[in-house]
């Protein structure tokens, strides 16, 4: 009996070491739905419950037996490329924040909202009959190459330590940011079937896409949000070759994938990261 209880003992502990010594960057998929943060905790509920560990509470950070994090916060109702950081990788997250993106988004004119998407409530409603594709494909010119936009209040942006969508939703008044300094690489009109349309978008750290849809419709002289958002794209990598999906949340196939960060500690250079298994 005792020796049976030493031999999964054993193996238990050696997995949860394993994965505590793990260093560098991967990308998962965030699906529409939870945020960020709340998937980062389930990814790491479900690595620790594979190194073994009994109940294990991701949200408590005094006690953190696994040191993660997440670049680049993706909306609630955004999916997509989120890349993730374990061990020293975390410190080379802030090259996360400011690299580049790519995303793909469906915009729909006619509507505005308060949180500048799909879900929130409509705000306005204007005519947008007298848009044509070559009126919106010169608009786009406008908001290409290095641009000032002002972030939206909802948003993961702080007032005081909290964030301006958590201080909107306890129904405090919440100012707007100032307009800030924004670099569009490639902005190109994928779709036009009003009301809707698809953007393919290259940019820049701190960039929204709900506000470039809404300044679109401003300027188009009606108002617009954005349907659906997929990041597509941040850093190296991808989503069509790097993410893994959360059947694939394991410690062998973040191995596979990972992007190692052998000097993390004084801020040296990743490797190219493998591709996913499809």
């Amino acid at each position: 009996m005792a020796g049976n209880i030493s031999t999964t003992a054993t193996p238990i502990t050696s997995c949860l070491s394993k994965l505590q010594s793990v260093n560098g960057l991967f990308a998962i998929y965030k699906k529409q739905g939870p945020t960020s943060a709340d998937v980062l905790n389930t990814l790491k509920e479900a690595l620790l419950k594979e190194a073994g560990v009994q109940n294990p509470n991701p949200r408590k950070r005094k006690k953190q037996s696994l040191k993660m994090g997440h670049g680049g916060t993706l909306d609630s109702s955004a999916s997509g490329v989120l890349v993730v950081g374990v061990g020293n990788g975390t410190k080379m997250l802030s090259t996360m924040l400011a690299g580049s993106k790519k995303y793909v988004a469906v915009g729909e004119l006619g509507k505005a909202t308060d949180t500048l998407d799909a879900s929130g409530s409509v705000t306005l409603e204007k005519d947008f009959e007298h848009i044509t594709r070559s009126d919106f494909e010169e608009k786009l010119k406008t908001f290409t190459g290095d641009i000032m936009q002002v972030p939206p209040l909802y948003s993961a942006l702080k007032k005081d330590g909290q964030r301006l969508s958590v201080l909107l939703k306890k129904g405090h008044k919440v100012e707007a940011k100032p307009a800030r300094p924004v670099t569009v690489y490639n902005l190109t009109l994928q779709e036009f079937k009003p009301p809707l349309f698809t953007l393919d978008i290259e940019c820049g750290g701190g960039f929204y896409v709900r506000s470039l849809v809404d300044d679109l419709g401003k300027a188009l002289s009606s108002c617009a949000h954005v349907k659906e958002l997929t990041r597509t794209k941040q850093g190296q990598f991808t989503l069509e070759e790097h993410v893994l999906h959360e059947e694939q949340w394991t410690l062998e196939h973040i191995l596979r994938t990972l992007q190692p960060c052998t000097e993390a500690e004084s801020g040296g250079n990743c490797t190219k990261p493998p591709k996913a298994d499809t």
